[in-house]
């Protein structure tokens, strides 16, 4: 593959993955962080970053998305296909996305509610560019994401060279486990969730310039993901700075998005607040084509559903998700993305250790189970249901319950345990045949 198309899907993942969330989370996290802001990013970095650059490794050295769930009962994988699009599509990922554009980019330029107008607009602009299939790499990775990476690049220089303060004291959570809560912090992006879906987009786009073969492909994968994961890095980095440096002006702030808001108003005069506008609404938008592509690729792949057909459905229901009853829909659908979240991740950790075949049914099953119980504790943990007569023994004697990834070890467990009984099995196969 020629460098410059390579540079292009990297840009293009990049975009794809840059939403509002990932631009005005960072500011907060670093105005919080303070002096320890090199450790808390490094755990922040390390899986904010690390799990989905993992998962776009995996999937690209299986070469198809698809072969992550080969291994599982076909009705047991396509519900987790369907329900993972769902969350990220439609019912979480792209309303989400709308809302925050709108209450970002319009709303403060506007003195009456035009939410339903501008939806209207937005999932019109996400469909012409989701059918723009053949040219998705083109109008993302050559045009919009280098744009975008300019209106950040102002931000960040802005805050290096003019920086408006010097780094605070860090909060109760930072000043001993700077590390540990960044990680956390870096975890509950969520972005693992997001690398699966993409994956279906990004190994295509590697395929439609020419990439055949399985380590073709694997090679063009591992690297679009170091693209990505440099351009993420740099980008986390900038935008905690911004917010490391601002303590002068956060008082009263409460989230990332004010925080950034005043900053560009101090830095730049009135002309920030339209430069955060820009940003906000191209990142939104780079989603919401991401994710409208990767949602009807699996539709098409999959149940041979017309690709129009299933992109006119997913933007549809998100403009109308987006207007009427979001709070609800998030409150059905965050649960679901908290559980699936390490779902997925558990399978991209199986994949890298152990084949995706039907002989490894029972493993796989297992992984999936045991990742759906213990997954099931940690959100109902994170959203504030679990009781205390059972969160308090759960964090004494359930290691990382406290970090939200109780099912960690145990999956690594089950994992660790199907190698080792693998490995018996083919000595014993071995001497047999000797």
């Amino acid at each position: 593959m020629k460098k410059h198309n390579l540079l292009a899907i990297g840009l293009m993942t990049f975009a794809m993955f840059l939403g509002a969330g990932n631009i005005i989370f960072p500011p907060f996290l670093g105005l919080e962080a303070g002096t320890q802001f090199l450790p808390a990013m490094l755990g922040f970095l390390l899986t904010a970053v690390g799990l989905p650059a993992l998962t776009l490794i995996v999937l690209g050295r299986l070469s198809s998305s698809g072969q992550l769930t080969q291994a599982l009962p076909k009705s047991l994988a396509g519900a987790f296909w369907v329900l993972l699009f769902t969350a990220i599509g439609p019912a979480f990922g792209m309303p989400r996305a709308v809302t925050v554009a709108y209450e970002m980019g319009i709303k403060p330029f506007v003195s009456s509610d035009y939410l339903l107008i501008f939806s209207v607009l937005f999932v019109g602009a996400t469909l012409i560019l989701a059918f723009q299939r053949g040219k998705l790499v083109d109008y993302i990775g050559k045009i919009m994401t280098p744009l975008l990476v300019l209106m950040l690049a102002a931000l960040a220089v802005a805050a290096i060279i003019t920086p408006l303060g010097v780094l605070n004291e860090p909060s109760a959570a930072y000043q001993a486990k700077a590390v540990t809560s960044g990680l956390i912090q870096g975890y509950m992006t969520m972005d693992a969730i997001a690398a699966v879906g993409f994956g279906w987009i990004i190994i295509k786009a590697i395929q439609d310039k020419g990439c055949e073969s399985p380590q073709e492909i694997f090679q063009a994968t591992l690297k679009v993901t170091f693209i990505y994961a440099l351009l993420m890095s740099a980008c986390y980095l900038a935008m905690a700075y911004v917010g490391a440096t601002s303590a002068s002006i956060a008082e009263g702030t409460t989230n990332g998005g004010e925080l950034l808001t005043r900053y560009v108003a101090e830095i730049f005069g009135p002309l920030g607040q339209y430069l955060l506008a820009g940003i906000i609404i191209i990142a939104c938008l780079t989603t919401t084509v991401g994710l409208t592509n990767a949602c009807a690729e699996y539709y098409q792949q999959t149940f041979r559903s017309p690709f129009a057909i299933t992109a006119i459905i997913v933007t549809g229901l998100t403009g109308v998700v987006a207007n009427f009853g979001l709070e609800q829909i998030l409150a059905i659908s965050l649960p679901a993305i908290l559980i699936l979240c390490p779902i997925a991740i558990a399978l991209v950790l199986a994949a890298l250790f152990l084949p995706t075949t039907k002989q490894n049914v029972a493993t796989y099953v297992t992984i999936v189970c045991i990742t759906l119980l213990f997954g099931s504790l940690d959100a109902l943990h994170i959203l504030g249901l679990l009781p205390e007569s059972l969160a308090t023994p759960l964090n004494d004697y359930v290691p990382m319950f406290e970090a939200h990834a109780s099912w960690f070890l145990p999956v690594c467990t089950a994992i660790l345990i199907s190698k080792l009984i693998s490995r018996k099995s083919n000595l014993v196969n071995v001497e047999i045949n000797a």
